[in-house]
């Protein structure tokens, strides 16, 4: 139980650091009403371990702070990447691509009034949901794939307790 314990914080700190990591790295591109939040290509970790649902909350949380976001972003932009985490969990069993769809739905959902509400973006709903949509599905889908597939030829080596479940 307790080697179970440890691997699960273990792995949920690593993406975590992750995508803190890519998000300060990438910074120019991971915030604003046109972004593509690279990190973001780490939602398709929940397909592997539960262990990434905490690890994305936590990095994003940690990420949005570190890029200097605004507490309503800080709040409900890793919120949405939450939200998207479970129930990319939830949808394990599934084809990896559908995997790709609730951290882009949403974000496309939350986003685009966070930008609307914090920053004071004057743009359309419809359109920041289209800009954000657009960058989400770079990053989840097209980035979070590759990742997928790239990991998936070691999951037993990388997930050996999600292997398990």
């Amino acid at each position: 139980m307790k080697n179970k314990n440890v691997a699960f914080m273990t792995q949920a700190s690593m993406i975590a650091a992750i995508y803190v990591v890519l998000t300060y790295i990438f910074a120019p591109i991971s915030f604003g009403e046109i972004q593509v939040r690279i990190a973001e290509a780490l939602t398709i970790l929940p397909l592997f371990t539960p262990a990434a649902i905490p690890g994305l909350f936590i990095g994003c949380l940690l990420g949005n702070i570190v890029g200097g976001a605004l507490l309503p972003d800080i709040v409900f932009g890793s919120l949405a990447t939450l939200i998207g985490a479970v129930f990319t969990w939830l949808l394990r069993s599934r084809k990896p691509i559908i995997g790709t769809l609730p951290p882009i739905i949403s974000n496309v959902v939350i986003v685009p009034l966070v930008l609307r509400i914090a920053y004071g973006v004057n743009l359309p709903i419809p359109f920041l949901m289209l800009t954000v949509g657009i960058g989400e599905v770079i990053s989840c889908t097209i980035l979070g794939l590759i990742v997928y597939y790239a990991l998936n030829r070691y999951r037993n080596t990388l997930f050996p307790r999600a292997a398990a479940m």
